[in-house]
């Protein structure tokens, strides 16, 4: 079953220049999209590609009207088009409602209706399960654990005691919520383990990539707010607080204590040392190692990119000297001071 292009269109509100009763089944790229299936340009290296696509319609920028013949719909995002066409086309479709016969579920947990528990899943005591949730083959949710109406929780997620997940959330395979902080103080160099007595909270609309991992607090919780999204193999520490539609992508880490802003992005690896505030809007490109705390919004890096070995090699020989030639450079300054004095008076002589 497909859906009209009509339909379509009011529900990205796109404007669209066609036949309006046409069906599409499918989403798919432009070079190879065939004539139940729609498509998008968002780049400029794919427009060779338009003319040739056999594409039902294509969403264009508004820009690019001209540009294309068959049906289109326009809007000033085609690649948010994009998005939310794939969504509408590939709607999420439980398989199966109920309980596996093989999951354990204590009998003070409730779980209400039109959600499917997996194979292998134990549910402890206490634990609330929202209408509509999914959870994987594997997943274990420990006592006193929420889970919001409509979340998923894919295979092997675990949700250690009192973790509270919104509504509408997605957690990937191998993710961990509300495990302990690496919290310990030193006595005679000996590590004393300080138990971790808060909880993880994620608000609605978060999604978690596969095997990240998420500490519960101290003390106080650690806090993942609504529209956040978090990519695979993110660690966030204790008592930190990501702010609303924040993004991180893989391997970012952040340090216990940390106050992130809403709407920030981490690029892939970006650490954040611990006890530090970032502001909203904040943006951080890949490897970018962040020691103190962001006051200003705006775009921020650290990392530098990748040269050819014997460029960098000679880079890194000046960068082991440059105090040595910061030094040079300032014994100098005098120097050419004076020599600019001399020179001057032996103008002003000449003149005379």
């Amino acid at each position: 079953m497909g859906t009209t292009l009509g339909e379509i269109a009011e529900l990205i509100n796109a404007e669209l220049v066609g036949d309006s009763a046409c069906v599409v089944e499918e989403i798919a790229a432009l070079e190879g999209a065939t004539s139940n299936q729609i498509s998008f340009l968002s780049s400029d290296k794919f427009l060779s590609q338009l003319q040739s696509t056999e594409a039902a319609a294509v969403i264009l920028h508004q820009d690019r009207r001209d540009q294309f013949d068959g049906n289109r719909l326009l809007m000033d995002d085609p690649y948010l088009g994009y998005a939310k066409v794939a969504s509408i086309l590939n709607p999420y479709i439980f398989k199966e409602q109920g309980r596996s016969p093989s999951a354990t579920i204590h009998e003070t947990a409730s779980i209400a209706e039109g959600g499917w528990i997996g194979p292998q899943c134990v549910v402890m005591e206490q634990v609330e399960v929202g209408e509509s949730v999914f959870v994987g083959a594997g997943s274990v949710i420990e006592e006193g654990c929420t889970i919001g109406r409509g979340s998923r929780l894919m295979a092997n997620v675990s949700l250690m005691a009192g973790t509270v997940v919104g509504e509408d959330c997605i957690i990937h395979p191998g993710a961990v919520l509300g495990s302990d902080g690496f919290g310990f103080a030193n006595e005679d160099g000996r590590w004393v383990k300080i138990p971790q007595l808060g909880r993880v909270i994620v608000g609605d609309g978060v999604e978690i990539g596969a095997n990240s991992t998420i500490d519960r607090g101290a003390l106080e919780d650690t806090v993942i707010e609504s529209g956040v999204k978090i990519d695979n193999l993110v660690h966030i520490a204790h008592n930190v607080r990501v702010g609303e539609n924040s993004a991180m992508a893989a391997m970012v880490g952040i340090a216990g204590s940390t106050v992130i802003g809403a709407g920030c992005t981490f690029g892939g690896q970006a650490g954040v040392v611990g006890h530090l505030e970032i502001v909203d809007g904040t943006h951080c490109t890949a490897r970018t190692l962040i020691t103190k705390s962001i006051n200003t919004p705006g775009l921020y890096s650290s990392a530098t990119p990748a040269d050819p070995n014997r460029k960098w090699r000679r880079n890194v020989v000046q960068f082991r000297k440059l105090d040595e030639s910061i030094r040079e450079l300032r014994g100098l300054a005098p120097r050419l001071s004076d020599m600019e004095e001399k020179i001057e008076l032996m103008e002003k002589g000449k003149e005379k």
